[in-house]
């Protein structure tokens, strides 16, 4: 059964007022928490003065996007199980940024690091791998933009709005308030945002499985159709766990992308945001929650295969669900939570970028003595141009499978783990061996991608008789590490110092200060 797109009235009005609600409240956020938002600490970071609660809504709106919504669900109807990797690498996750990002919190405090590549140019002294560490954030942000607005396209298509210009607006609009209130704007929406998924998921998952047949049926019917269902290269459904293959990519897809979520300028932005770090530990810590939600929301693609719909896009599998089940007042309702999902993160993406844009790309090579109005300026017109990149990865690459757009960034933003991550708890690594490490895993991984003509992130290696097949990152990522190692040793044996300035101290990695002993006088021998 196909779902035809057409407009529906009611649907695309109730989803019009609220997208129009939601784009107000990004205008008036600039009054939320006044800063002067003409300095980019308080566009770019919103003076870093969220709370625990804000943190919450932030990063849930930040990690929790359309490709939640469309991405995940799409390819669980198209692939099976393998679609489910989105759960485990959650819960591997949060421990990591537990450990990890309030030391990255705390000395980006004592610094004012604004972007991830501040803290590699200020650690290593290194304006080379700065750079790379700015260039390769951007290009990652760019595809996760994109689905985002992939998102937007779906749930327009789905209520018979076709055509480029619905894209056009909801990019103007993104666009405006971005530009004016900063990150003021995301976090403000975010709590709509939260509200309006909750509620919809929710009701799905009560309410089309009794229309369905229960659980029961929904995994039957998926078991037998599955098998005939074609993967993103075309060849046979993948509801096969048992095989190695099957095995080996979900485990690395989940590994990997764990690995690689924090590592992006808008999740990095997020926790510097925060007022502690205690707030990101706390928020580690009950940001879970999200997992159980992000499993509701898989599940909508086997719901898709038992009530018999055959999307003519993968993509369109959750929107045609919700068209066929719900009435049009509530689908109006619906698709405005995949659209307000996809405005939250694309303007902290684009924020995060046009921080890393300003800092590390034009301030180090073309202004070196702007102004603090002259930094702020220049984010807000590069966080323009960085959603028209972000139309263009639409345009030029291919998206049937929309997950893929976020897999290509990850495989790029996960080579920046060895000088970030690493370097957080040690100098060892020379800045030259990082730097070529970085450029061979850039290309090793690109290269990947490439051969599977950008299609999936999944490649499978055959070397000297020894068959794996995994996430394209991980390949990349493990060659990088060789290569930084290697280059560290043979440098350090032939006595190429490392002699660049470490402008940071180990006490900056902790915010906890040591506090002087209290005197003991008086004690009795």
């Amino acid at each position: 059964m196909t779902v035809p797109h057409n407009t529906d009235a009611v649907a695309l009005t109730i989803f019009v007022v609220l997208f129009a609600a939601v784009a107000f409240m990004g205008f008036i956020a600039a009054r939320w928490r006044r800063g002067d938002l003409n300095v980019l600490d308080e566009w770019g970071l919103a003076g870093r003065r969220f709370g625990s609660v804000v943190t919450w809504f932030l990063l849930g709106g930040d990690l929790y996007t359309a490709y939640t919504f469309i991405a995940v669900p799409a390819l669980v109807y198209g692939s099976g199980a393998a679609g489910f990797f989105a759960l485990p690498y959650t819960i591997i996750m949060y421990p990591f940024v537990f450990v990890v990002m309030p030391r990255l919190w705390a000395v980006a405090h004592k610094h004012r690091y604004v972007t991830p590549a501040d803290f590699v140019r200020g650690r290593y002294g290194s304006r080379g791998l700065a750079t790379a560490t700015a260039f390769t954030g951007i290009l990652a942000t760019m595809p996760y933009i994109a689905l985002q607005l992939v998102g937007i396209q779906v749930v327009l298509g789905a209520l018979g709005v076709h055509g480029d210009w619905p894209l056009i607006i909801a990019f103007a609009v993104l666009a405006a308030y971005t530009y004016q209130s900063g990150l003021r704007a995301p976090a403000l929406i975010a709590l709509v945002k939260d509200a309006l998924i909750y509620i919809t998921i929710i009701v799905a998952v009560i309410y089309i499985p009794s229309k369905v047949g229960g659980f029961g049926h929904i995994f039957d019917a998926a078991e037998k159709a599955l098998p005939g269902h074609t993967t993103p290269t075309g060849k046979p459904g993948a509801f096969l766990p048992g095989t190695a293959a099957a095995q080996q990519a979900y485990a690395t897809l989940a590994l990997g992308s764990a690995l690689a979520l924090f590592l992006y300028p808008h999740s990095v932005t997020g926790v510097l945001s925060s007022e502690s770090a205690q707030v990101i530990r706390r928020n580690s810590v009950v940001l879970p929650a999200y997992t159980f939600l992000l499993g509701l929301i898989a599940l909508l693609g086997y719901m898709t295969i038992a009530a018999g719909i055959t999307p003519s896009n993968p993509n369109y599998a959750v929107p045609d669900l919700f068209v066929h089940f719900f009435p049009s007042w509530f689908t109006g309702v619906a698709f405005a939570a995949i659209a307000v999902g996809a405005l939250v993160p694309a303007a902290i993406m684009s924020i995060a970028a046009a921080n890393l844009f300003t800092r590390n790309l034009w301030k180090e090579f073309v202004r070196p003595d702007m102004t603090g109005r002259q930094e702020a300026t220049v984010a807000k017109l590069a966080s323009l141009v960085v959603k028209v990149g972000a139309l263009l990865f639409i345009i030029l690459l291919p998206n049937k499978y929309s997950i893929d757009l976020q897999l290509l960034g990850g495989v790029w933003i996960l080579q920046t783990l060895p000088s970030i991550v690493i370097g957080l708890y040690t100098r060892w690594f020379h800045r030259w061996a990082l730097l070529i490490g970085w450029a061979v895993g850039m290309g090793i991984g690109t290269w990947m991608a490439a051969d599977m003509d950008f299609k999936t992130s999944v490649y499978p290696l055959n070397l000297f008789g020894w068959h794996f097949s995994a996430y394209a990152a991980v390949f990349a990522l493990v060659a990088n590490l060789i290569v930084s190692v290697a280059l560290t040793l043979v440098l350090k044996l032939v006595g190429a110092r490392d002699s660049a300035e470490d402008e940071t101290r180990p006490e900056d990695y902790s915010e906890f200060r040591r506090r002087p002993a209290r005197p003991t006088a008086g004690l009795a021998h």
